[in-house]
This record gives C-alpha cells, structure tokens and sequence, in this order.
C-alpha cells in the first residue's frame, strides 16, 4: 500500500491528512466544498467550525483539557493552530473561527506530501495499494450517505443545531456586564442578567415560539441529541430547566444590585476582536423572525443585530461498535477507515482526536506495521474503545468523559484531586505508550 486518500477537510480529515503526512505517506485530502456544500456550511476553509467556537476547557484536571494535552503530544495539528488563533473565554480554548479555520487550511495546503482535490465522493473502492479514510462527517452528502448505509447495513441519525451570532455594537451595555463564572479567567463573558418576572416571561415566548418547518425525510427520522439539545426543546421540559442549564446564574454576581441574578444568558467571543459575541447553549431551531423576537426579550439584546440565526440539521453516525476496531478500521475491510463524528465521537476535538489516531494508524498500515494501540487509562484511548466495544442496543454519541476512563487503584474523595490523579495517570500512560512506538 502507497497512499492514503481522505474524504472530508474537516478537523478529523485535516487531521488525519497531517499525521499520516507527518509519517511519510503521500496523502490525497478530497473535499466537496465549495463543489457543493451542506447547507450547514458558509466557508470554502477547511476545519469549519459550524456551531460554536469554544473547544471546551483547557485545564487538564478537565476531561476536555486532557484530552487536548493528549494531542498536543500525539502531534495535533488543530490544537497548535487553536492556540494561536484563541479568543479569551476564561478557562475554555475559543478561537476566532475564521482565523482558525484559514490557519488549518494553509498548512494543509502548505504541507508537500498533501494533495487537495475538490469534488464529492459518492462511493470508494479501494485499489490493493490504497487505503481510505471516511472523514466526512456529520454533514455527509446524501449520495455518500445512503452508499454508507447500504454498504454497512444501516446507520443512524440525530438533529443538531446551532446558537445564533451577534454584533457587539448592538449589545446595550448598560444592561450587561463582563464576567466569568466563579470568577476563573479574566472577564471573558458578557452577562445578560434576568430576574425572576423577565425570565419568566421570555420562558412563556420561548416555548410556545414559531419552530422552523423540517424537511420530510428529516421529520420522519427527527431525533433530537441530548448533547445539543435546541433551547426551546430543553425549555419545553419544565420552568426551571434553562436555570440548571445554559441560563444558570451560579458563580455570578450582578453589579448592579450585588445579588446573583435569577437567570443569566452568557456571550462569548466569537472573533478576536469582539465585534461579534455567540449565545452560549442557544443552539435553536426557531423561525429566524421569532428569534429576533424572544431572544430580544433577553436583557441588552432588545436590539441585537444577528449576524447569524441559529439553524438546525441533521447529523449522520454508523453504528461504530458493530463496525471498527479501536484503530478506527473497518473490520470488513482493514482498507477502509473511519473518523469524525461519524464514528459516534461527538464534539470537535473528539472528532479531530479520532482523526489523529486514523492517520496514524493508517499510515502504520502502509508501512506494514501493527496499528498503535492507546491504553483505556488515557482519554483519546478510552474513546477509541467507546467507538469498537460499547453496547449497540441504543449507541449514542459521546464526548470526552472521566467516567470513561478505568477506576483509580485508590479511592479520592475530593472531586478535583480525584480528576487531577485520572489525568496524571493518564499522560504517564500516553508518554509510555508513545516511547513504545517512536
């Protein structure tokens, strides 16, 4: 076998393409856009960030910061290019997602053992000296998806969605104040603080707001992910649901009255310049008209310009437990592997994760080589035998986790000491690991 070819630029594909490259292996990268694109899409970069720009926290203590430290040394090409087109968010990795997609996409393209083709795939049939990796994502094209599906005897599907965009300049900022829950960071977040009468009014708009039709397929087979819930789906299930949940005003305090306030909508960065802030957990599939109107209700955002509605649609996972094997290869055809949240991976850096250990491990089998196996004690390996071994019965997505790893040998009752010895084990395991393989 002599080249690796990658369906999908997005953050596994792009990452998959630079880790199989950085062993040596000539790489064709084939991406659809701007051919054709989901209508999900707005950018021709590669790596596009859809629904927001926050890759969750960094502190290693953090299951998302684990894992991000376990690709800085698995050689992640998208943590590097995070970091250096980061926007503050207290203790989370947000990005200004133009700059971070156009930084992934030039090294890409910069990268000599990388070829770039633009065109759709609608079905592959590996040639002996070739090796596959399906990196197309969420948003596979419907041709490709129903080959998929053919091919592998099914597949499964949930809706996703995204939070809307604001201009800054729009923003009443007497209404709103910066600041990070329990203080950790800087004041990284605007703050639209509720009290009880406001927040119960906006809840009554919210849940009985104007939704956007589906598409018929899509309402046949509409499954809502718990991971990304809508908010007036998750308003939908009680008063008081949104103050546990992306409202929750806990580890704020409003300086206007020195109290905490009853509800608490955040904003977070969406550029590095702060011309444009995201409603954190706003993910929504309302009438573009009625989220002008309800989200309006919102103190400080009565006459907030959208830069971007929120939008919703649908997502597309096989049922990797049946199908892989913790190197992400198909067990029917060790040709063909997979990556990204197709594999039921679900956040960004899982899905780039998933791609590292892809290309790697793909471009192992090029050379002949064992694939490389990551120890159930470090996260990236915890996930890949989530994806190869869980119960099929009712598979669903998942994101970094602690309650993935194994259990301590010791019993830690303090939660953050407990999390801080599940890290430590788990890059001594990586480095291990990695010493093994070098």
């Amino acid at each position: 076998m002599s080249r690796i070819n990658i369906i999908g630029a997005g953050l596994a594909g792009c990452e998959a393409a630079w880790n199989a490259a950085s062993a040596g292996i000539e790489v064709t990268l084939i991406e659809m856009k701007p051919v054709k694109r989901s209508p999900a899409h707005t950018s021709d970069d590669f790596a596009e960030l859809v629904c927001s720009n926050s890759l969750k926290a960094s502190r290693i203590e953090t299951s998302a910061g684990l894992l991000k430290e376990e690709m800085r040394r698995l050689g992640s090409l998208t943590v590097a290019c995070a970091e250096k087109t980061a926007v503050d968010a207290g203790g989370a990795l947000a990005v200004d997602r133009k700059k971070f997609s156009a930084l992934v996409t030039q090294k890409i393209k910069e990268n000599p053992l990388i070829t770039v083709e633009h065109r759709e795939v609608t079905e592959i049939s590996p040639k002996e000296d070739e090796i596959w990796i399906v990196a197309t994502g969420p948003l596979t094209s419907e041709p490709f998806a129903e080959y998929l599906k053919e091919r592998l005897g099914g597949g499964l599907s949930f809706f996703d969605a995204a939070a809307p965009i604001v201009e800054a300049a729009s923003i009443d900022m007497e209404k709103v104040f910066f600041a990070a829950r329990y203080g950790r960071g800087g004041d990284d977040y605007l703050n639209c603080p509720m009290n009880k009468e406001q927040y119960e009014e906006f809840w009554n708009e919210l849940v009985h707001a104007e939704r956007a039709e589906l598409e018929a397929f899509d309402k046949e087979s509409f499954r809502v992910y718990e991971g990304c819930m809508p908010v007036e789906v998750m308003a939908s299930r009680g008063i008081d649901t949104l103050r546990f949940g992306p409202l929750k005003p806990k580890g704020l305090t409003d300086p206007r009255t020195g109290h905490r306030p009853w509800a608490n909508l955040q904003l977070r960065r969406e550029d590095a310049d702060a011309t444009m802030f995201n409603l954190v957990g706003f993910q929504t599939n309302l009438k573009f008209g009625e989220q002008k109107r309800v989200f309006g209700m919102i103190p400080g955002l009565e006459n907030a310009e959208f830069v971007r509605y929120g939008v919703m649609h649908r997502n597309t996972f096989i049922k990797s437990p049946e199908l892989l094997d913790a190197d992400f290869s198909l067990r029917t055809d060790k040709r063909i592997y997979f990556a990204g949240q197709m594999t039921g991976v679900e956040g960004y850096m899982e899905s780039a994760a998933s791609g590292i250990i892809a290309g790697i491990n793909a471009a192992r089998a090029v050379k002949g080589l064992e694939p490389m196996k990551l120890p159930p004690e470090t996260m990236t390996g915890a996930l890949s035998a989530y994806i190869s071994s869980a119960d099929t019965k009712d598979f669903q997505p998942m994101g970094a986790a602690m309650g993935l790893l194994p259990e301590l040998g010791s019993r830690i009752r303090d939660k953050k000491a407990r999390y801080a010895a599940y890290s430590e084990r788990a890059l001594q395991a990586m480095e291990e690991t990695l010493a093994q393989y070098r």
